[in-house]
């Protein structure tokens, strides 16, 4: 399931400028040869070919205006309803017009990735990482990962990377594009935007210390930019379209951007990508960052940052807990063994509780046995309903937004605290409004709200659960096949690994609906037994208060004590992260290693991401919605996996 094209090898080439006749690039290239080597070998590069033949010659005005047209179209305002699949049609035209001019231009390290792993492995120890417990090794289907070399016990610690090895945006404005980003706003509040261009950057510079770590990354990946339209086409009609569309938008736009910043700013004369800097580059890094990138803690401690971090980032995901950390005191990332290894055995890594849409969008593969699969339904108070203001009011006190992206999982109960709490009050009748708002301990009431222990009326409780019950049926009816045809799909022998990915996709989604939709209805029907028989409605207690507060089970916790999982309209669905300091003699942040591509995530700044979120407006949008998009880069390491997609 892995990416079959080979990855960089100990090649390096010419620093010098890039011309595009391809004639004058071999020449060049045979030149620098003689003169440069690394670590003993001879330099060695490839140009790189989207297909058959040669590049032509593409005057920079000509090359100029399709850029601005492509920046143009891809700033403006977002398509009406409906619209965004013609959108994405447009702008994938004008992208390959463009690769169609760039064909030839973009220089890749030759060799097989297999072959650059002993280099990776000898500067991860010249450098001070533990390399003694494990080996990189090929495990099929899953990919490259990391192979146990003796037994290793859970909780043991075997792997560590000091601060030198990673690549951060600190590194960033210390390099070539130092001065760039000094005086670039995109650059500076986004960070995954600037650990793309570093990576691009020391890429083309012969005497980069992370040479080893780049030549050992994935030439290509599986993440939707690499999608042919027919297969982006799997995804139409399913919850996760949207966001791989926007994916699509964003990097467009971020290229022709910077591709214009770098060939007419005078801070990026000095920047080895003003002569050829291909879409196809831009895609790669983009890819690179966006599954491997993690938030670590910077030197003193006080905010967090983006880096890569070589090595680790070589582990594939299996369902478990946060084992990385970040050690202050040593200045290094730290991961400690989730379970007991055998020598041999493949050594995974929780990356975090991601849905599947996620692990496709941001890291390129599909997690069969996902327990923290989800899908994302979208649920408002209408603001022209008569008792919008009692509802909203209702639900301001359990600190839920009147309008809101929740989720439906995969397991039972299908529905969250937020999300039970928000159907209740969704489903309130006006004097059920009224006692939460100004009956006796009312206060004490919106505790109750996310606990099913105690309904607000057994008709309200039967109303919500055919609600649930009946939008999702009604979210099933908008897929193109069924659940059937789309297993009937996947046993077909000839289906692209990229198909496949979508159709399991849109299947699991399917799937998800129908759980909750049959679990509605089982909700419903028990429901409708207690109204008939007259049962008694449980009452709530002052004393239950502490059963709400110290119980760990989730549908329990009082709404207002607890973070809101889901987010405000407008905003996409995140994954709650861990930020806290673990006590101990070592200062040492959490991380948590996002689904296979998206790592280490602490929550301890959320300036970061929304920071990241605000940069569009500054490229020519200035609505809040576009202001989201350029954030796509974010967050997404991928562990080496064709789960994965480092591979």
């Amino acid at each position: 399931m892995g990416v079959s094209q080979d990855c960089p090898n100990h090649a390096r080439f010419s620093q010098g400028r890039l011309r595009c006749r391809r004639e004058e690039l071999l020449l060049s290239l045979e030149k620098a040869q003689s003169s440069i080597s690394t670590m003993g070998k001879k330099s060695r590069v490839k140009i790189q070919k989207s297909g058959s033949g040669a590049s032509t010659v593409v005057s920079p005005k000509e090359m100029m205006n399709l850029i601005s047209e492509l920046l143009q179209k891809c700033s403006s305002a977002a398509p009406s309803a409906g619209k965004e699949w013609e959108e994405y049609i447009q702008i994938r035209g004008l992208v390959e017009k463009i690769r169609k001019k760039q064909k030839g231009m973009s220089i890749l390290f030759e060799g097989s990735r297999e072959d650059c792993f002993p280099d990776l492995l000898s500067w991860a120890r010249e450098n001070g990482a533990s390399c003694d417990s494990f080996t990189v090794a090929n495990f099929g289907t899953e990919g490259y990962g990391l192979q146990a070399t003796r037994d290793i016990k859970a909780e043991e610690l075997f792997l560590w990377i000091p601060r030198k090895m990673l690549m951060t945006v600190e590194s960033a404005q210390n390099s070539v594009l130092g001065p760039l980003h000094s005086q670039d706003r995109i650059l500076q509040a986004m960070g995954n935007v600037t650990l793309a261009l570093h990576l691009l950057c020391e890429r083309a510079n012969p005497a980069s210390p992370w040479l080893p770590y780049i030549r050992s990354l994935p030439q290509e990946y599986d993440t939707p930019l690499f999608y042919q339209q027919d297969e982006v086409q799997e995804l139409l009609g399913t919850q996760a379209v949207q966001d791989v569309l926007s994916q699509y938008k964003n990097t467009a736009r971020q290229y022709a951007y910077f591709y214009k910043l770098v060939q007419t700013h005078p801070a990026a004369s000095k920047l080895p990508l003003k002569d050829n800097f291909t879409f196809d580059d831009y895609r790669w890094a983009v890819s690179s960052v966006m599954t491997r990138q993690n938030q670590i803690p910077t030197e003193d401690g006080s905010r967090i940052t983006l880096a890569l971090i070589p090595l680790w980032d070589m582990c594939n995901h299996i369902n478990g807990l946060i084992t990385t950390g970040y050690n202050l005191e040593d200045d290094r990332c730290e991961c400690v063994a989730l379970q007991d290894y055998k020598e041999n055995e493949q050594i995974y890594i929780f990356y975090g509780t991601r849905s599947n849409a996620e692990f496709v969008i941001h890291n390129g593969f599909f997690f069969q046995d996902n327990v923290h699969d989800r899908v994302k339904i979208k649920l408002g108070v209408s603001k022209s309903e008569r008792l919008y203001a009692m509802k909203a009011e209702v639900l301001a006190r359990a600190g839920i937004p009147a309008s809101c992206i929740f989720a439906l999982h995969c397991n039972e109960p299908p529905i969250s605290a937020q999300l039970l709490a928000f159907l209740r009050v969704f489903c309130m009748t006006e004097e059920e409004l009224k006692d939460y708002l100004l009956g006796d301990r009312a206060i004490n009431k919106i505790f109750t709200l996310g606990n099913s222990e105690f309904p607000v009326s057994w008709e309200n409780e039967i109303k919500l659960w055919t609600f649930l019950e009946t939008r999702a049926a009604l979210l099933l009816k908008t897929y193109k096949t069924t659940s059937q045809e789309d297993v009937s799909m996947l046993e077909k022998p000839d289906l692209s690994l990229h198909s496949r990915m979508a159709i399991q996709l849109r299947l699991a989604e399917k799937q998800i609906l129908e759980k909750a939709s049959a679990s509605g209805r089982a909700k419903r029907l028990h429901f409708e037994k207690k109204l008939e028989e007259g049962a008694p409605l449980p009452l709530y207690e002052e004393s239950d208060i502490a059963l709400l507060e110290n119980t760990d089970a989730d549908e329990k916790l009082p709404i207002i004590l607890r973070k809101l999982e889901e987010v405000e309209e407008g905003q996409e669905i995140q994954v709650e992260e861990h930020s806290h300091f673990l006590n101990g003699e070592k200062a040492v942040y959490g991380m948590d290693m996002e689904a296979n591509g998206e790592a280490v995530q602490e929550k301890t700044q959320e300036k970061v991401s929304k920071d990241d979120n605000s940069a569009l407006d500054l490229i020519g949008s200035s609505t809040q919605k576009t202001q989201r998009e350029m954030a796509d880069l974010s967050a997404s390491r991928t562990e080496d996996n064709p789960k994965d997609n480092s591979d």
